[in-house]
């Protein structure tokens, strides 16, 4: 799964229990939801991650540190980690169809936006917006699948959803960096939110409206009684950790890969840096790996097994030769949609088995992860500065030992479900 994979929100609506109201494949409506929510997918993580190829390309343009060029994506990812919170919820009066709708337009204006802002502070601010505008889709995608998705094909549907946010997450890196060598940067962006208001057009025309929904407002005592449960419990707040170190050794090796492709003695262009992107179908793959083994071997197996991949390919990195640096990116990657693929589904099924609500589980865990993203990918601008790749390169390597020492520790708590390990 790309940084999106395992998204969940509050879901309190009432379900029929046969289910013979919800669609299956060969149904039109069920085409309709897997065209739609993979071209939600795409635009969401496209539109979060335009800016990340586009680092090097910012420090020139607005004679910013390395450090300072970050925080267009962490502004971004900050944003949404945040609204995350309370996206969920808002959908139980809102709706889900209605949210994502708003969602997806609202960020696709913004991107359009971001590519006008005459200054840097303009367009951080822009991006923060973004941000909170973008987490409507995430909170509510599997909400609305299993509300509508009959059981037995849900899986199915939901892959379809991620492929489309893998896809999303190569299209914003790849587009924007190819056409920043041509065209500029504003350029780039336009481009990108471009394709964010052409998905946003295609879910308002093809999405089904919700079938099987039921208002369930959630009020603020609810709500806090519901995140005091979700943070009560130990093998949670260890999994919310492993998200929140995982997540930010990824983005900040991501954040810098730009500076030291660019920089001698490789001198590559935006456009050839953003071709490393390329490797990312590596992630989808594994995560799918990963989940096989997890549901083989246990979980508790899988993620600090995923975690050392993680860290090996990111040594890998430290030679100075671009075919093995792309390898070791490639297996970096692989280890951490691994950990990521088995600890976002891990976070509510525990919650679920411990009779905690499993919606604010994985909203409390996705805003752990982009906390992560966050905090951790600014501090990859610091680092650069101070000791150039070795110094990224050992930040995110004691992330991914926490990481690994966190699920360690979580084979020594108890499990909550039986059936699982």
């Amino acid at each position: 799964m790309n940084p999106a994979a395992g998204t969940a929100a509050p879901a309190t609506t009432a379900l029929s229990p046969a289910g013979n109201d919800r669609y299956r494949p060969g149904d039109p409506g069920y085409r309709r939801i897997t065209v739609a929510l993979f071209a939600a997918g795409v635009a969401t993580f496209a539109l979060l991650y335009s800016t990340q190829a586009l680092l090097p390309v910012f420090a020139r343009a607005f004679s910013l540190s390395a450090a300072q060029s970050t925080l267009s994506v962490s502004f971004a990812t900050i944003g949404l980690g945040a609204a995350l919170l309370v996206t969920g919820p808002v959908s139980e009066a809102l709706g889900r169809t209605r949210l994502i709708h708003i969602s997806l337009l609202a960020s696709g204006v913004l991107a359009l936006a971001c590519a006008f802002a005459p200054s840097w502070n303009v367009l951080l601010g822009l991006r923060l917006a973004q941000g909170v505008a973008l987490a409507g889709m995430p909170a509510v995608a599997t909400a609305y699948l299993r509300e509508e998705i009959h059981p037995a094909t849900y899986a199915s549907a939901a892959g379809q959803y991620i492929g489309g946010t893998v896809l999303g997450g190569l299209t914003g890196r790849l587009v924007t960096s190819t056409v920043a060598d041509v065209a500029g940067w504003r350029w780039a962006l336009a481009a990108i939110a471009a394709i964010g208001l052409a998905c946003a057009v295609i879910v308002l025309l093809v999405l089904p409206p919700s079938r099987n929904f039921t208002p369930a407002p959630i009020g603020p005592r609810q709500l806090v009684t519901m995140t005091r449960r979700a943070v009560s419990d130990p093998g949670l707040l260890v999994l919310y950790g492993i998200g929140a170190c995982s997540m930010g050794a990824f983005v900040a090796v991501f954040n810098a890969i730009g500076f030291r492709l660019t920089a001698a003695p490789f001198g590559f262009s935006a456009g050839a840096v953003g071709l490393v992107f390329l490797i990312f179908p590596v992630g989808s793959l594994s995560a799918v790996l990963a989940g096989r083994l997890a549901d083989r071997f246990s979980r508790r197996a899988v993620v600090p097994v995923a975690c050392l991949v993680s860290a090996a390919g990111l040594l890998l990195t430290l030679p100075g030769s671009p075919p093995v640096i792309v390898l070791g990116l490639a297996v970096m990657l692989g280890g951490f949609f691994a950990v990521h693929g088995v600890a976002s589904g891990w976070a509510p099924a525990r919650a679920h088995a411990g009779g905690i609500p499993s919606g604010q589980a994985a909203s409390l865990y996705l805003f752990a992860y982009y906390l992560g993203s966050s905090v951790f990918g600014s501090l990859a601008g610091p680092a650069w500065a101070r000791g150039a790749w070795p110094a990224v390169a050992a930040m995110a390597l004691a992330l991914l030992a926490t990481s690994g020492l966190l699920a360690a520790w979580l084979r020594h708590i108890p499990s909550l479900d039986s059936a699982r390990r």
